[in-house]
């Protein structure tokens, strides 16, 4: 399949998306959770259905402090810092048979971990997901409106892996390859599945593989990644995706517009569809799965922090099959 055979949409047909996919009002105009509407309890229901053998998978990697962009997203602060003896803090010197050790952790979320973007992390002239006010996240306070807390029911729900890397039998991607709606389709035919509303859709590039493996090929947001292009924004809009998931940033870098289209997939995405994203995922062990199973849907989980004014959740998203 050859991306030039696929006619790409113009800068202002993407910008027009904001509008045209837009999920404002959909769901009550003080919705604030967006796309995690399609997951409705006959959803989980029906994904709980899915655990056949309980085989678990987890799709995401290991956060080390010692190395704490792996990625070289240029985005990572980890910090751990150990508090030795807690407990004879507190005891006067009493003796005591045992110990207990407490600590503090700090972590850039949206770096090279693996992590949920909330609907509050990009906004779009001024204004996130369903007409709240970007000024209501701010440095004091936090994201007032729109938190990554409000997300407390979890993700559980259908997960549905699309292997691009697969459909052109590669480990992994060319730097840089635009993942077109053609090829979403291409993939769901080659699989047997159809991506349907309140599913978590998982993308394989293997991007995470080819840049833990060869190293990025630039600094930084400047590096090349494969993704989806924003020419994929109307399939997602259209198949009711709950969660989008990918093994990079969603994104193909470069995204083929200026500088305001930078990461379309996260400005539509999260702007005018209010779609939950889960970036830097390790997809390579559940495609192996998924191949040795001979099935690419499963009961999948990842659950946010119930923490207040973030944009933005560490997560361990597990596939069950």
């Amino acid at each position: 399949m050859s991306k030039q055979e696929f006619s790409f949409p113009a800068e202002a047909e993407v910008i027009a998306y904001m509008e045209t996919l837009s999920n404002w009002g959909r769901w009550g105009e003080d919705d604030r959770v967006g796309t995690l509407n399609h997951i409705t309890d006959e959803v989980r229901v029906a994904a709980a259905a899915m655990i056949r053998t309980g085989k678990a998978v987890s799709l995401s990697r290991d956060i080390d402090p010692l190395e704490a962009d792996p990625l070289h997203s240029g985005i990572a602060q980890v910090q751990r810092f150990m508090g030795l003896h807690e407990v004879a803090d507190h005891l006067g010197g009493e003796q005591r048979r045992f110990d207990a050790v407490t600590e503090y952790v700090g972590i850039s979320a949206h770096g090279s971990n693996t992590h949920i973007d909330g609907l509050a992390h990009y906004s779009w002239e001024g204004t996130n997901y369903n007409g709240f006010k970007e000024s209501d996240t701010t440095s004091l306070f936090g994201a007032k409106s729109l938190s990554v807390h409000q997300a407390d029911r979890g993700f559980l729900t259908r997960g549905v892996l699309l292997d691009i890397a697969a459909l052109h039998d590669v480990r992994w991607l060319e730097r840089g390859h635009p993942v077109t709606p053609d090829e979403l389709e291409a993939a769901e035919r080659r699989q047997g599945v159809t991506v349907r509303p309140g599913d978590a859709m998982l993308i394989h590039t293997g991007n995470v593989e080819a840049i833990l493996t060869e190293g990025p090929d630039a600094p930084g947001p400047a590096a090349r990644q494969a993704g989806l292009h924003a020419a994929c924004l109307p399939f997602l809009h259209e198949r009711g995706v709950a969660v989008l998931g990918n093994d990079g940033i969603q994104d193909v870098q470069p995204s083929g517009y200026g500088l305001d289209l930078m990461r379309p997939v996260h400005t539509v995405g999260l702007v005018a569809l209010g779609l939950w994203l889960i970036d830097n995922m390790q997809l390579t062990e559940l495609a192996a799965t998924c191949r040795q199973e001979q099935r690419w849907e499963f009961f999948f989980a990842a659950l946010p922090w119930r923490m207040k004014g973030v944009t933005s959740s560490a997560s361990n998203p597990v596939a069950v099959f």
